[in-house]
């Protein structure tokens, strides 16, 4: 019996795979394709329109988000949904900033970290900063979806690693001029701003701040007893680039080394 031939790999299959080579990218491209399929993108029909679509948003949040008085319920399913919570997102615009600080910031973090232990520390770290938020508003019956927490112990774990790396951004405020400052810089002013923001009144709906800020707390206290801060590369050694947008910021750009690619 011969083998069957073997059917070579087309440049275009060669791509595609590179790009889902790494975690980060398959992270965003669940993201997206689960919120395409959903109720909240608006591009389902199969959950109608008008008040039935509605509907089906309350109802899917409630089933796949976090409701924080149902987690000390002792339902099994319930202590699961800070995994499945993780992947849905409540709008356009909530799911394309968290897909965009992933894209910018998690692809270097990955590369330090490593593919599953990266995967393993996103799972976790996203896990606790929902229960995190969830035990301070445990008799909260308002539903939490999405990616912040995950994202946020992204960003923290970055501002130990990389805390050289380049950010530019324009500010809306300054007529959109590009300012670069260190990693350091933007990632704790962002910081103080989510910390300042957690502080509102929490039985106002909105976003879960605390998750954001328990997120990255985990997220650079892991970093901190797990790795060493990577070295200065040399000025022409960046690693990655991306953009983002930040609150106060239209675009962000961040780069390993001292100086831009």
């Amino acid at each position: 019996m011969t083998a069957p031939p073997l059917i070579p790999r087309t440049p275009r299959v060669r791509s595609v795979l590179t790009v889902f080579s790494r975690m980060t990218n398959v992270l965003i491209a669940v993201c997206c394709v689960l919120f395409v399929i959903g109720p909240a993108s608006g591009l389902n029909g199969i959950y109608g329109t008008g008040d039935a679509v509605v509907q089906a948003q309350t109802a899917y949040f409630e089933r796949w988000g976090v409701i924080p008085r149902d987690l000390w319920s002792g339902s099994p399913r319930a202590l699961l949904t800070p995994l499945t919570a993780l992947f849905v997102h409540g709008s356009w615009l909530h799911l394309l900033g968290n897909v965009l600080f992933l894209y910018v910031f998690g692809g270097m973090t990955e590369s330090r970290m490593g593919r599953l232990p990266f995967t393993v520390f996103y799972v976790v770290t996203g896990y606790l900063a929902l229960m995190g938020y969830a035990a301070s508003h445990a008799a909260s019956g308002q539903t939490l979806v999405g990616a912040s927490g995950a994202i946020s112990g992204v960003l923290g774990a970055f501002l130990y690693l990389f805390p050289r790396a380049r950010v530019t951004s324009l500010y809306p405020f300054l007529l959109f001029l590009p300012l670069r400052f260190p990693a350091w810089i933007v990632l704790l002013f962002w910081f103080v701003l989510q910390w300042l923001a957690a502080q509102r009144d929490p039985s106002t709906p909105g976003v879960a701040y605390l998750a954001h800020v328990v997120g990255f707390a985990l997220g650079f206290l892991y970093a901190w007893v797990r790795y060493r801060p990577a070295p200065c590369p040399t000025r022409d050694a960046a690693a990655a680039t991306g953009s983002v947008g930040t609150a106060g910021t239209a675009k962000q750009q961040a780069t390993e080394g001292e100086s831009q690619p």
